[in-house]
C-alpha cells in the first residue's frame, strides 16, 4: 500500500532534487529535506585537503621574496584556507603585512567578507563576481615588473594569468584548493542516469567546475544528449550565482538563481520556482486533488508515486474523465524504450498501490484504457 505523509505538507513534498555539492553538502541536503524534498546526493568532484599541500607553500614563499603590488581574492573559503595554511607555517603575520601593502581585489561578497575579516581591505570588487572583469580592470593598468598574486578557486586560471604575463607581468598563481574526480564515481553516474530518465525535478549546483565535471559524466557516459534535453525542459537547474551556471548557459541550459550568493537563498529560490512549474489542482469525485512534483496530495495527506506513476497520473489528469488507451499512455510515459502496452498495467496497478485507499481514483475502462474517477 502507498505510504502517506499525515504531517503538515511542506513546500517540497514530492519533489526529488539533486545535490551535486561537495562543500557544505550537508547543510544543503538539510535547508532541502526540511522543507520536504527527497534529495538525492551526488557529489561531482571532491576538494583536496590543503594539509601538507607543497604547491600552497610554494606559492606563499614566492610572495614573500619581494613586495606584492596586486593580490587577488577569487573566493572567501579559498581566502581563509590561505591565511590558515599560512598561520600553521608560521608566516601568517608576513603574509597578511604583504597584502596590506599592495593593492587588493576581491570577487564578490564572500571574498571581499574574508579579505576584511583577516583586517584587511579591499580596493575593488566587480558587482558581477565576474573573474573577467578583475581581469579588464587590472589591463587597464600598467603592468609591466608588477607582481601580482592570484588565489586560484579549485582550478587554475590559465588564461587569466597569461593575458597579465602578455603584460609583463610577474604573476604567482596560488592554488589554496583543487578539485579532484570523487573517489566513488558511481553516484554522478547514477545521478547522469536520474536526469536523462527525468526522474528528478531539479538540480542544484554550487560551483562551476561541480557542473563542468556533471557534464563531462554525461558525455563520458553517452548520455549528453539526452542530459540536456531534460535540462532544457523538465529538470530545474538552480545555481548558487551567474559565475557558477556559466557552463549551462554556454550549453543553452536555462537556469535560476538568487540575487545573493547563499545556500538559503538558493533553497528559498528553489522553493519558490518549482513547484509554480509542477503543481495542479483539480477536483475529482469531490475531492480536491494536488499533483506536485511526483507526490498526490489529497485531505491532508501527501502520497510519494514512482515517476512513471506520476506521469501517468498527471496525463490522466488533464482531462478529468476523459479515458487515455493503453497505447496513448505508453506514448506519454515511454517515448524513449522498448515498452509494450503490458508495462502501461503493471505501471497502473503500482499507481493504484502507492495510492492506498485512494486507488479508486484511477479507473478501469474494460477495452479502451483508463480515467480518473467522476469523469
Amino acid at each position: 500500500m502507498g505510504t502517506a505523509q499525515t504531517s503538515p505538507l511542506l513546500p517540497l513534498t514530492g519533489f526529488t532534487v539533486g545535490v551535486t555539492a561537495a562543500r557544505r553538502r550537508d547543510e544543503l541536503v538539510a535547508l532541502l529535506t526540511r522543507r520536504g524534498a527527497r534529495v538525492v546526493e551526488a557529489p561531482t568532484l571532491r576538494i583536496l585537503p590543503l594539509e601538507d599541500d607543497l604547491a600552497l607553500r610554494r606559492a606563499t614563499e614566492q610572495c614573500l621574496r619581494a613586495p606584492l603590488d596586486y593580490v587577488v581574492a577569487t573566493t572567501g573559503v579559498g581566502w581563509r584556507g590561505w591565511m590558515s595554511a599560512a598561520d600553521g607555517w608560521g608566516r601568517g603575520t608576513e603574509l597578511a603585512a604583504a597584502c596590506r601593502e599592495a593593492v587588493v581585489l576581491t570577487r564578490g561578497p564572500k571574498a571581499t567578507g574574508a579579505v576584511r575579516a583577516s583586517g584587511l581591505d579591499e580596493t575593488w570588487s566587480p558587482g558581477t563576481e565576474a573573474t573577467d572583469e578583475l581581469l579588464t580592470w587590472l589591463l587597464a593598468r600598467p603592468l609591466d615588473g608588477r607582481r601580482i598574486a592570484v588565489q586560484e578557486h579549485g582550478i587554475p586560471l590559465t588564461d587569466f594569468a597569461a593575458a597579465l604575463r602578455e603584460r609583463g607581468a610577474e604573476v604567482i598563481s596560488v592554488p589554496v584548493y583543487r578539485w579532484a574526480p570523487p573517489e566513488d564515481p558511481a553516484p554522478v553516474r547514477r545521478l547522469v542516469e536520474q536526469t536523462a530518465r527525468r526522474e528528478l525535478h531539479a538540480l542544484t549546483f554550487t560551483s562551476a567546475p561541480a557542473i563542468t565535471a556533471f557534464l563531462a559524466t554525461a558525455r563520458a557516459d553517452g548520455l549528453d544528449g539526452p542530459v540536456l534535453e531534460a535540462l532544457r525542459g523538465e529538470v530545474l537547474s538552480v545555481s548558487v550565482g551567474p559565475v557558477c551556471a556559466r557552463p549551462l548557459v554556454e550549453a543553452g541550459v536555462p537556469v535560476v538563481w538568487p540575487d545573493r550568493g547563499r545556500l538559503g537563498s538558493l533553497v528559498r529560490t528553489l522553493t519558490e520556482v518549482l513547484p509554480a512549474r509542477s503543481r495542479q489542482t483539480l477536483r475529482v469525485a469531490g475531492r480536491e486533488l494536488v499533483l506536485q512534483g511526483s507526490a498526490l496530495l489529497v485531505d491532508g495527506e501527501s502520497y510519494w508515486l514512482s515517476p512513471k506513476g506520476a506521469t501517468l497520473l498527471r496525463a490522466l489528469a488533464e482531462n478529468p474523465g476523459w479515458v487515455l488507451s493503453r497505447a496513448e499512455l505508453l506514448r506519454r510515459a515511454w517515448a524513449d524504450s522498448d515498452a509494450d502496452e503490458h508495462a502501461v498495467e503493471a505501471a497502473v496497478a503500482r499507481l493504484r498501490q502507492s495510492l492506498g485507499h485512494h486507488s479508486d481514483l484511477v479507473r478501469t475502462v474494460p477495452k479502451r484504457g483508463y480515467r480518473l474517477a467522476g469523469g
